[in-house]
């Protein structure tokens, strides 16, 4: 386990001396150990870019899950992210272990992202005494039963801020109950540099493909996907479609190929991948078929590479893709409708051009990681800043 170092002292600015230096403010960011989702992401970019240098002095805390990518952990570990990991098998373990973690580093912030690490995180804060405990919510659809929801609802009183990762998100937040005062968005960002050469590349050398990246699993909407190739197929169209990802539906989704046919090759299931914006770039088409979303990373990605991108008309995708101008929104579960959105663009390629030249555009100017790294550095310094300024009056 490796903890963050003590902030640096003081230094005062007499003749001959350093200039004063402000102290570093400790923010711990707490998430799922899972990494395949947004949330743990998320956290983790915050954590790289602050310890690169800045006010803040970051450590990234993962809820270890029973079948956790270990070599994810001694990747981190290698590459110098400041790093602990806390147990998972059981809450009230978790709470502990991350009760004396807080006593022992003493952090002015606590960052809890997610679903439910949110409410295991803000206990573990508010026992530990943390001045400062921050709520980030990472999709418009969570298993919230109703003694969570309360739950969510009396730790949200004793929670400095509430972080929606998209306005979508924010809404939801608010219709559980939470303070519209303290319930902000703070959009979720991308590293663009591998992206950076789709700004230049010819459409017509991208092959006329379909490419999803997304874990399998209930909230994700593969089958449709596949079922709208079938239909395509009655069309004469047979785009290839190139499924990235892992996780409990896909045997099921590879079945439904077979059923209707698309085992040929024309359907691949590739697996998790680490090459995911080189292999967008060579393709001209990125669907998003799903059920729900928070404000999804991969979607972001999608647009960054270049492609044409279509997505289900759900809470957290119809947020960032503005149809008809930078990309296509289709009813979910709807396989007739994303045929039909995926044939126009293979039958109009300087239209699917357009609209990914603008996707890409916007992506470039809006979404990247810098931005969400400078807002979540300005809420933790003003937090610390006000907690400071409490303690002393």
């Amino acid at each position: 386990m490796d903890i963050a170092a003590d902030a640096p002292k003081r230094q005062g600015d007499a003749p001959g001396r350093p200039p004063l230096q402000a102290p570093r403010i400790r923010v711990l960011h707490f998430v799922t150990g899972g990494f395949s989702g947004g949330a743990t992401q998320v956290a983790l970019a915050l954590v790289r870019a602050a310890a690169q240098g800045g006010p803040v002095d970051p450590l990234l805390v993962l809820r270890r899950k029973r079948h956790g990518d270990v070599s994810r952990i001694r990747e981190l570990e290698r590459e110098g992210v400041p790093l602990a990991v806390v147990p998972g098998w059981s809450h009230l373990a978790t709470i502990v272990a991350l009760v004396r973690l807080c006593r022992r580093v003493r952090p002015q912030v606590l960052v809890a992202h997610g679903f439910s690490e949110h409410l295991w995180g803000r206990y573990a804060g508010l026992l530990a005494g943390v001045p400062a405990l921050v709520h980030v919510e990472h999709n418009t659809r969570e298993r919230y039963t109703a003694w969570r929801r309360a739950q969510t609802r009396w730790l949200a009183a004793r929670s400095a801020r509430i972080v929606g990762c998209a306005d979508d998100v924010r809404q939801v937040l608010l219709d559980m109950g939470m303070p519209a005062d303290r319930t902000i968005v703070i959009p979720n960002g991308i590293t663009l540099a591998p992206f950076l050469p789709a700004r230049s590349l010819d459409w017509a050398s991208r092959e006329a493909a379909i490419v999803m990246v997304a874990r399998f699993s209930k909230q994700k909407d593969q089958r449709t996907l596949v079922q709208a190739l079938a239909l395509l197929r009655q069309q004469g169209l047979r785009p290839p479609l190139r499924l990235v990802g892992d996780g409990k539906t896909r045997d099921a989704v590879e079945a439904l190929a077979r059923e209707l046919g698309l085992d040929d090759g024309q359907v691949q299931f590739l697996g998790l991948r680490r090459d995911v914006p080189a292999l967008m770039m060579q393709h001209q088409i990125f669907v998003l078929s799903t059920h729900y979303e928070g404000m999804p990373l991969v979607l972001l990605e999608g647009m960054a590479a270049g492609c044409a991108v279509v997505g289900s008309d759900v809470p957290g995708v119809h947020g960032v893709i503005r149809h008809g101008e930078d990309g296509l929104l289709v009813p979910p579960a709807d396989p007739a409708a994303m045929a039909q959105a995926l044939a126009g663009l293979l039958r109009e390629p300087q239209r699917a051009a357009a609209l990914a030249a603008r996707a890409c555009q916007r992506a470039h100017a809006e979404f990247g990681r810098e931005l969400m790294n400078q807002r979540y550095e300005t809420l933790c310094l003003e937090l610390a800043n006000q907690t400071a300024g409490a303690a002393h009056a």
